[in-house]
């Protein structure tokens, strides 16, 4: 490993800078264990420190996983009670988990105060409501009464409901002909936690949840859309996580999922010609723009490539500088590294 490279790794876990977690593993000799850049145990001395690129090699030279950080498990992972909590919900909305039922599985409700206020902004018990409500105004949608709804999604009154329906789409169930949702969900990923969110049409956005851009781009959605972005299921949701999985795998080269782009019609373009670029190859802007036969629309169709919601599966990060260099990518430049060599490695193995 180049010493510049290593003085930038160092740099990196002086700041915890969590843009370089997952390309490089920190090990210190002196005290024999290996930690992720963002630990937050004490940072040793420069002399101290050596770098790996991954955990098997940190592992394979003797050093042990860190306490603190736990650099062995995904970051941001959901705990394993958490997803049983989520698929219990997923198959049952109307299931509440109240404090009491919570310290009945041993767990603590802050404890899953503070993982949920984290990781999507709300407490459990605002999470539970929201995807309540998500699956009530489907039946109602479908022709399904108020009053059985309300009551089978597990709300003790029609005002209680009435009140919730409304706080979340302004308007009450019986006169939300008009609404519309988009489903928003959390997956897991060997490069950190996405989250996805689905019409009826299919995937209208896939970003990684460190993204700056991200709470933005939720925005643009839900007004191109004239929706609500709310937690709950959707059918495109099962064959995408199914689908990204056996892409991390090696095993998928593409993708045979719908989506539902959304963008005008010279962004459309572009990122159709983004889905032409093969597995495992690269282009630039400059091929991209002949692609289109708009040769003079470099910086455009640059634009545009920066404006793709829907990361990994319209392959934006394909494409590259003229000279070969990495260009932004609103993932980060370490996980548009990750995955190019990704499928270049996977390439050569079919």
């Amino acid at each position: 490993m180049e010493l510049n490279l290593e003085e930038t790794y160092y740099q990196a876990i002086l700041a915890k800078d969590s843009a370089y977690e997952g390309t490089f593993i920190t090990a210190v000799k002196t005290t024999g264990i290996f930690c992720r850049p963002t630990c937050r145990a004490r940072k040793p001395k420069r002399e101290n420190v050596t770098f790996f690129k991954n955990t098997k090699d940190a592992i394979l030279s003797g050093y042990r996983p860190c306490k603190v950080c736990n650099p062995l498990e995904r970051l941001d992972e959901t705990p394993e009670f958490i997803k049983t909590l989520l698929n219990e919900l997923a198959a049952d909305p109307s299931i509440k988990f109240k404090d009491w039922d919570l310290r009945q599985r041993g767990i603590q409700p802050s404890q899953i105060r503070r993982w949920f206020l984290k990781n999507h902004g709300m407490t459990f018990q605002a999470y539970q409501r929201a995807f309540r409500i998500n699956s009530a105004f489907k039946k109602i949608q479908q022709g399904e009464p108020v009053t059985s709804v309300a009551f089978d999604s597990g709300f003790e009154s029609l005002s209680g409901f009435g009140d919730s329906f409304k706080a979340i789409f302004g308007s009450s169930p019986r006169n939300s002909k008009h609404s519309a949702i988009i489903d928003l969900t959390r997956l897991e990923t060997p490069l950190g936690t996405m989250f996805a969110c689905a019409t009826a049409e299919g995937i209208c956005l896939l970003e990684f949840s460190d993204r700056k851009m991200l709470e933005t781009e939720l925005k643009a959605i839900a007004k191109y859309l004239n929706a609500t972005i709310l937690q709950g299921e959707n059918r495109h949701f099962d064959s995408l996580r199914t689908q990204l999985t056996e892409y991390f795998e090696g095993k998928r080269t593409d993708f045979s999922l719908q989506i539902h782009p959304l963008g005008t019609d010279f962004q459309q373009a572009v990122w159709t010609a983004l889905q032409e670029i093969p597995y495992g190859t690269t282009s630039t802007y400059r091929r991209q723009a002949a692609r289109l036969n708009r040769t003079e629309a470099v910086r455009a169709v640059g634009n545009a490539n920066g404006m793709n919601r829907i990361s990994i599966l319209i392959p934006c990060h394909r494409v590259v500088g003229t000279d070969g260099s990495l260009t932004g990518y609103g993932g980060g430049l370490w996980r548009k590294k990750w995955l190019l060599e990704h499928e270049q490695k996977h390439l050569t193995t079919k």
